[in-house]
């Protein structure tokens, strides 16, 4: 499998709807001995006594939505002391809707609908990059419209998108997708050899590391 590769730089001059984003950085990957980086400093759970798995994704980037099948039957499977959350990344001001698009779900308890975002996206080609677009999909998913709007502009959702600016730029996230375990480690399909599957082997390799480093 060929992994293309679209950091921040190279994200900024294409365009938001056909590009979507691709792995880590290839360099990044080439330069690496082993299939994941060590995270340094090591960042503190935000959920105690739990090891916590990041993902780090994009509604529109492809690779995220050829692993979102694989990562939710991943999550059926984790271990009992580990916490999976998702961080949607945002490289410039054109993405940040996407983010609030994602924690209006998470704050309406509809993350259900998280996966057709994705659908409606790269399957139905639905540009789901602003806000018109996105009150317009909620409502025909059930969602009522005013309230729609009010958690979308809603201060919490703001401080949710910049909790994730903050972890995207303390984890040096380049790429999508990207896992961080346990605040030590950071892996990708790409450092996993460009593979998906081999991506989430990895974290479950991780995980117990993370366990005995605590």
């Amino acid at each position: 499998m060929q992994a293309s590769s679209l950091t921040r730089r190279a994200f900024v001059a294409a365009t938001i709807a056909l590009a979507g984003l691709g792995f880590a950085s290839t360099s990044r990957a080439q330069a690496a001995q082993q299939a994941y980086q060590v995270v340094s400093p090591a960042q503190p759970s935000d959920t105690p006594g739990k090891i916590e798995v990041l993902e780090f994704f994009a509604y529109n980037c492809p690779h995220c939505f050829h692993m979102e099948p694989m990562v939710l039957d991943w999550i059926k499977t984790e271990p009992k002391d580990v916490v999976f959350k998702q961080i949607p990344v945002a490289w410039n001001a054109s993405m940040k809707p996407m983010q609030q698009l994602y924690y209006t779900l998470k704050a309406m308890n509809r993350l259900d609908l998280s996966p057709k975002v994705f659908d409606a996206i790269h399957v139905q080609h639905i540009p789901l990059f602003t806000k018109g677009p996105m009150v317009d999909w909620a409502v025909k998913q059930g969602l009522d419209k005013d309230k729609f709007v009010a958690v979308f502009d809603s201060f919490a959702v703001q401080n949710d998108v910049k909790r994730a600016d903050e972890l995207t730029q303390i984890y040096n996230v380049d790429g999508t997708p990207s896992y961080a375990v346990g605040g030590k480690y950071l892996t990708s399909p790409v450092l996993a050899g460009n593979s998906y599957e081999g991506a989430l082997q990895e974290v479950d390799k991780l995980i117990p590391m993370a366990r005995g480093s605590k």
